[in-house]
């Protein structure tokens, strides 16, 4: 079994053993873990390879690639708008992005958009990195681009568009970017090692993530299936039509792609370690370092359910559940219990936080698969002690 390192709280000894149970018969996985209760790090743990090959320890300053974890943080972003009176979930997206009209979009609200209802799902247009890591290019190819279906009238995963969807509202509001607006509202204030566009100074301590078995197993089933109706856009919201490879990593890359990590992709793009990612959720729930980033009828609104039940392309359930970009409990993905909210990542990423038990968690890892119940193992620990 892969030595893990850091500390657990008395109480939560449940949780390593979880932690260090994800390591079993994988070999180059590296990972890390945090929890915080009531404000209080609890567990704080990393262990196995930050490289697949064992020649880098993953250590305590090891940063990795969150993926989908990113879209949680922004709505983080977008409800502290909110809350500050400067959005309204129910108000036309036009009304702060007047570009985003074109082509019959005029009347899709702030919490359809950012509850994947918005119908661009995945650009009509191949895209390249050269575009991807382009900010106003990215914005405009949206805001003119024809929904894949009527907006407003049904949802499908926005896997990577969902970012700057929703960080050009964050832009028009503030007059700052969806990087710099996080780095100053939550990063900052909370001391945390956290980017949406990463420093240059910071490179050498990202993980390389890889595909694992079974991503590698989905990605083959899904390239076959492309003809199937809907699928080409289930593969084009991953790819962008070219873009990102279907794995989203690969030998420097995709998201192991230097350019990648510095430029502002706020759908899955963002960078941190376990400790400042689960440091941001519990701050949402629970004065933490001093900081409570969103309040109770704040989070009243921006978790009600706006989007369940079968999407648009079609998708075997469990469905997920969304609110205003937040990822909800549900049989999908399943946190600590119907209190909780946050946004998983591709691989096997777990982020979230649980109003009722003051809970902030994360759980990263670069060995990505497609059939995982790491993250869930742990979440059904943790559920053990908090409730017993």
């Amino acid at each position: 079994m892969t030595r893990r390192e850091g500390h657990v709280a008395e109480g939560f000894e449940p949780v390593a053993r979880a932690f260090e149970a994800s390591f079993e018969g994988r070999p180059g996985m590296g990972a890390a873990l945090a929890v915080l209760h009531r404000g209080e790090l609890v567990v704080d743990l990393h262990g196995g390879s930050a490289d697949r090959h064992g020649r880098t320890p993953w250590t305590d300053r090891t940063l990795s690639v969150i993926f989908s974890c990113t879209k949680g943080v922004l709505s983080i972003l977008v409800a502290r708008l909110v809350q500050e009176g400067r959005l309204d979930y129910d108000a036309p997206a036009i009304r702060y992005w007047p570009e985003f009209g074109e082509a019959g979009k005029s009347d899709l609200t702030v919490g359809d958009l950012l509850a994947h209802r918005a119908g661009l799902s995945a650009p009509r247009q191949d895209l390249s990195v050269d575009d991807i890591v382009d900010w106003d290019r990215m914005v405009s190819i949206l805001a003119r681009q024809e929904p894949l279906w009527a907006p407003g009238t049904g949802w499908a995963y926005h896997a990577i568009t969902h970012g700057w969807l929703g960080g050009e509202l964050v832009r028009r509001v503030t007059g700052r970017s969806v990087g710099d607006r996080f780095r100053e509202a939550v990063a900052e204030p909370l001391g945390v090692d956290m980017w949406i566009g990463l420093p240059a100074d910071r490179h050498d301590r990202v993980a390389t993530m890889w595909s694992g078995p079974s991503l590698d197993e989905l990605t083959a089933t899904q390239q076959r299936e492309r003809g199937f109706p809907g699928h080409e856009w289930l593969w084009r919201a991953m790819t962008l039509g070219g873009a990102l490879p279907p794995e989203l990593v690969g030998d420097g890359v995709g998201f192991n792609d230097p350019r990648i990590h510095s430029a502002e992709i706020p759908g899955a793009g963002g960078i941190a370690d376990a400790r400042a990612l689960a440091t941001v959720w519990s701050a949402t729930v629970t004065p933490t370092h001093g900081v409570r980033l969103l309040d109770d009828a704040t989070l009243d609104i921006a978790l009600v359910p706006r989007a369940t039940g079968a999407p648009v392309f079609d998708a075997a359930p469990p469905w997920p559940r969304w609110g205003a970009g937040f990822q909800l409990d549900s049989e999908a993905r399943r946190y600590l219990s119907d209190a909780s909210f946050g946004h998983d990542g591709a691989g096997g990423q777990v982020a979230f936080a649980d109003r009722e038990h003051e809970i902030g968690f994360a759980f990263l890892t670069n060995q990505m698969e497609a059939d995982d119940d790491r993250g869930t193992r742990i979440v059904d620990a943790l559920r053990e002690c908090v409730t017993r």
